[in-house]
C-alpha cells in the first residue's frame, strides 16, 4: 500500500502512485510509467479492468476470502524499526505514521471513492478502504515496494529504498522470515574483524553505518561480504602462539617442579662455613627452608628427599650446624645425623667441672685453660644462689652448678655467656626441686649438702633405683649412731675427685692415708661441696631416699650394684669383688 491509497478500480488512482504499474507479490519489478507532474490536487479516474483474481496464483478462489486472508497476512507482518537517523528519508509505509496532508489526501480520497465497490473492509491502518468481492486485483503479483524510479519534478520525494543506507524493501508475505545468513554468524565475524584489526575500516567503507542495525545488514541486497585484513590474521596468529607458548612453558614448569628432581647442589660444598640454627619442633620440611635461606642447599625439597632416603634422616635434631655453602642435600644430611658435628656442648649427669671447661675450650676454639680461668675468677659473677660457697675449703665454687643438658652454640657463643646459662639452669632446676625447705627434712645443714650429696649418689650408681638406696646409704652413715663406719662416708668416688682420676682399683691403704677435706675414706661426713653436676634423677633420688636401712654396696662385676645392711654380708661383697678383680687382670 502506498499513501495514494488503492481504489477499487483496475487502475492506480494517479500515476504518482508508488505502486503505480504494480503486478502483485510476485517479487519481480513492474513497469513503471511516468506522468508530468502536474501541481495542485488531482482527481483521479478510475478505469474498468478486467476482474481476475487477487492473487494470481490462487484463480478459482472465493475473492472475499482472497481479501480477508490477505488482510490477516497484512496484519501479521511486523514494520520494519527504523534507525533513528534515517526515519525521515523513507516514503511513508501505510504501517508508520503520515503526516497531516497526507491524511487529508488520503481522506479525500475516501470520501471521493470509499464507498464504492461494496464489500467487506479492508483496515490497512490508515484508513477504510472497500473490498472489492467481484473484481480482480489488478496489481497482484506486483511488487508494491519494488524500487522506484527517482523522479526529476521539483517536490517529490526520492525513493530511498534503491540507497546503500536504506532498509532493504519488504519481502512477500510468505518470503518474509527467510534470511539468508544467520545474524549471530554475521555479529560474531564483525567482533571479530573490529578486535583483530583494531576497529578501524575492513575495506567497505560502511562500517560507521552498522551500528544500531545489527544482522540486518546481512539482509541489504548489494552488501559486500566483509573482507579479512591480512595484519589482524597475523597478529591473530602471533596471540595465538603466545598464548600457547606462555602455557606451555609454565606447565613445563609446573610439571618440573611437581614430577622432576629438585635443584640440588654438587658436591661438600664451598670452604665458606655457617652456623645453621634448628629450632626444637622442626620439621624436615622447614629445615630445608632454613638450609635454602643459609644458602647451603639449592632447595627445601632436595633436602626433604635426601632425609627420606637417609635411614638416619628422621634423628635430626635440633641445635646449631656448623654447615659448608652449597652443600649436596645428603651432605647436609649426613652431616647433621652425626652428634659430632653438631653445634652444641652436651653436658652429661655427674660430669666435673674440669671436664666441663675443657669441652667449652674446645668446642669455642679457646686454648686450653680459659675457660677455668675465667670460671676461678668470676664466680661471683655468673648468678650462684646466696646459699652456694658456703664453704673455704671449697676446690671450686661452681661444682654442682653446671647443669647437665645441651646447650646449642652460636657465632656470639662466649665462655662467659655458656657457664651463665648453666648456673641460670641449676638454679632454676634446685628451686623448682624445692632444695632449702628439703634440707633440714633430710637431716642436712644447708642446701649445698643437698646438691653434695646428688653429686655423690651420681657418681657411685648406675641408675634411678641404685641413686635412691645410696642416698639411703649416705643418710645413714652421716647418723650419729653410724659405729660401724664411725660417720664416714667411705666413697672411692671422692678420693677419684681429689686426684682428678676414675679408677676403680686403687690402694685402699694409700686411700685412706690421703688427708683432705674431700677424701671421705679420711674424714667424717660430707666433702665441702659437690664433686660433680648432679642429674635430674639423682636429685629426685636424694630428695626421696629409699629407706630401706642399707650400709653398704659393691658393684661385683662392674654393672650390677648390690646393697647390703651389715657389715659381714658386705666384707663377704668385697672378698668377691676382689677375687673377680685378679681374674679379670690374669693374677
Amino acid at each position: 500500500m502506498t499513501e495514494y491509497g488503492r481504489g477499487p478500480g483496475p487502475e492506480p488512482w494517479h500515476p504518482e502512485d508508488p505502486q503505480y504499474g504494480d503486478q502483485g507479490w510476485t517479487g519481480h519489478e513492474a513497469q513503471q510509467g511516468q506522468m508530468p507532474y502536474v501541481a495542485g490536487p488531482q482527481q483521479y479516474q478510475q478505469e474498468p479492468q478486467p476482474q481476475q483474481a487477487y492473487y494470481p496464483q490462487q484463480q478459482g478462489q472465493y475473492p472475499q476470502a482472497q481479501q480477508m486472508q490477505y488482510q490477516q497476512q497484512q496484519q501479521q507482518q511486523a514494520p520494519y524499526p527504523q534507525h533513528p537517523q534515517q526515519q525521515q528519508q523513507y516514503p511513508q509505509h501505510p504501517q508508520y505514521a503520515q503526516n497531516p496532508q497526507e491524511q487529508q489526501q488520503q481522506q479525500q480520497h475516501q470520501e471521493t471513492y470509499g464507498g464504492q465497490g461494496g464489500g467487506q473492509v479492508w483496515d490497512t491502518g490508515q484508513g477504510q478502504y472497500a473490498a472489492v468481492p467481484q473484481a480482480a486485483d489488478p496489481y497482484a503479483g506486483a511488487d508494491p515496494y519494488a524500487q522506484q524510479q527517482s523522479s526529476g519534478y521539483p517536490g517529490e520525494a526520492p525513493d530511498l529504498y534503491g540507497t546503500p543506507e536504506a532498509f532493504p524493501p519488504p519481502r512477500p508475505p510468505g518470503m518474509r522470515h527467510l534470511q539468508t545468513e544467520e545474524p549471530w554468524q554475521e555479529e560474531e565475524d564483525a567482533a571479530a574483524d573490529s578486535f583483530l584489526a583494531g576497529g578501524g575500516d575492513d575495506g567497505d567503507g560502511d562500517d560507521g553505518d552498522d551500528g544500531g542495525r545489527g544482522g540486518r545488514r546481512s539482509g541489504r541486497s548489494g552488501g559486500k561480504p566483509k573482507k579479512r585484513s591480512g595484519m589482524a590474521c597475523l597478529i591473530a596468529a602471533v596471540v595465538i602462539v603466545g598464548v600457547l607458548g606462555g602455557g606451555g612453558y609454565y606447565g613445563y614448569d609446573y610439571l618440573k617442579g611437581k614430577f622432576g628432581a629438585a635443584e640440588d647442589f654438587a658436591g661438600e660444598g664451598i670452604d665458606e662455613t655457617v652456623d645453621v640454627e634448628i629450632p626444637k619442633g622442626a620439621g624436615l620440611g622447614q629445615m630445608g627452608r632454613i638450609l635454602k635461606e643459609a644458602g647451603v642447599v639449592k632447595s627445601a625439597q632436595a633436602f626433604v628427599d635426601a632425609a627420606g632416603n637417609n635411614p638416619k634422616g628422621q634423628s635430626i635434631q635440633p641445635g646449631i650446624y656448623p654447615l659448608k655453602k652449597k652443600m649436596s642435600a645428603a651432605a647436609a644430611v649426613s652431616v647433621m645425623t652425626d652428634p659430632s658435628k653438631l653445634h652444641v656442648l652436651t653436658i652429661s649427669e655427674g660430669m666435673r667441672n674440669s671436664t666441663v671447661y675443657d669441652a667449652i675450650d674446645k668446642k669455642l676454639e679457646k686454648p686450653p685453660g680459659t675457660t677455668k680461668d675465667i670460671a676461678l675468677k668470676q664466680a661471683k659473677s655468673l648468678g650462684l644462689p646466696a646459699w652456694a660457697n658456703n664453704d673455704k675449703n671449697i676446690i671450686d665454687p661452681l661444682e654442682g652448678f653446671l647443669y647437665p643438658m645441651r646447650y646449642d652454640l652460636s657465632k656470639d657463643s662466649t665462655p662467659e655467656s655458656l657457664l651463665k646459662q648453666m648456673v641460670k639452669n641449676a638454679t632454676d632446676k634446685y628451686t623448682e626441686l624445692g632444695v632449702e625447705g628439703k634440707a633440714k627434712e633430710l637431716g642436712l645443714s644447708n642446701p649445698l649438702q643437698v646438691i653434695t650429696v646428688a653429686s655423690l649418689v651420681n657418681a657411685e650408681g648406675k641408675n634411678h633405683d641404685d641413686f635412691r638406696k645410696m642416698s639411703e646409704v649416705v643418710y645413714n652413715r652421716l647418723k650419729k649412731t653410724n659405729d660401724v663406719t664411725n660417720q664416714k662416708i667411705e666413697f672411692d668416688s671422692t678420693y677419684n675427685y681429689v686426684k682428678n682420676q676414675s679408677e676403680i682399683n686403687f690402694n685402699l691403704t694409700e686411700a685412706k692415708a690421703f688427708v683432705n677435706p674431700y677424701n671421705t675414706h679420711n674424714v667424717k661426713g660430707l666433702p665441702p661441696g659437690p664433686i660433680g653436676n648432679p642429674g635430674l634423677d639423682a636429685l629426685t633420688a636424694t630428695l626421696s631416699p629409699d629407706h630401706g636401712g642399707w650400709m653398704f654396696f659393691v658393684s661385683v662385676d662392674g654393672n650390677t650394684t648390690t646393697f647390703t645392711k651389715t657389715y659381714d654380708e658386705h666384707l663377704k661383697l668385697v672378698a668377691e669383688f676382689q677375687e673377680r678383680q685378679k681374674q679379670k687382670n690374669g693374677g
